[in-house]
């Protein structure tokens, strides 16, 4: 199956975190560039603006490797799940969708912030910003990424001994960041160690099933 480019020549695709499944960017698609995509696995638009093809990531480096793409129903529109490098939106934003309209009180949390900020580090990574303490842990290394990482747990411990929550939770927020610089040093992902929590929850869930005792 393919789309229906004989009644359309150019198609909407959306573009979708295939981690988080945050919606990136929307782009349009004509049978060239998905042909392109086919064979290249890397996302490609046409540009109604350049009336050209358009190899996103080809001028910022914030390429886009796709490891799902779906037809809707009526086979006109594309869902592309991609991993994407650095952010998906010209303006730096991680997505094109980050101007808000609605706003749900119920969900003022935003449930991806720890995959947020991993991709606010290789964001700054790739384009570095004057003044960023994050580029001034990435330029100085491993050594001062650890020595933070020493620091943070200790106060987060000393904390941890007084009655004030709110300063705990700052200081294990602390602790969270410098660990996320950590993991982008060592290139370990947020879905890495999804992955490993995941695996070792189910090993004890099938000890506890087996053992009718003992938990995580």
């Amino acid at each position: 199956m393919k789309p229906h480019f004989e009644k359309m020549e150019l198609i909407p695709a959306i573009v979708q975190d295939y981690k988080t499944k945050q919606v990136l960017m929307l782009a349009y698609v004509n049978e060239e560039s998905y042909n392109y995509m086919l064979e290249n696995k890397e996302t490609c638009f046409y540009s109604r603006s350049r009336q050209k093809l358009w190899h996103k990531g080809e001028e910022s480096g914030h390429f886009q490797k796709i490891k799902n793409m779906y037809l809707d129903c009526d086979s006109d529109t594309l869902l592309i799940q991609v991993e994407q490098t650095g952010a998906a939106c010209h303006t730096g934003e991680y997505s094109c969708f980050f101007n808000e309209v609605i706003k749900n009180a119920e969900n003022e949390i935003d449930n991806q912030i720890i995959e947020n900020v991993y991709n606010m580090i290789i964001e700054r990574a790739i384009n570095p910003k004057d003044g960023s303490y994050t580029n001034y842990l990435l330029e100085k290394g491993i050594d001062k990424i650890c020595k933070k990482i020493g620091e943070e747990a200790s106060e987060t411990i000393i904390s941890a001994k007084n009655a004030d929550k709110e300063e705990l939770i700052g200081e294990i927020s602390d602790l969270a960041y410098h660990i996320l610089v950590l993991m982008y040093e060592k290139n370990i992902t947020v879905e890495d160690i999804k992955s490993k929590l995941t695996e070792r929850h189910k090993v004890e869930g099938n000890k506890k099933e087996e053992n009718k005792k003992g938990d995580y």
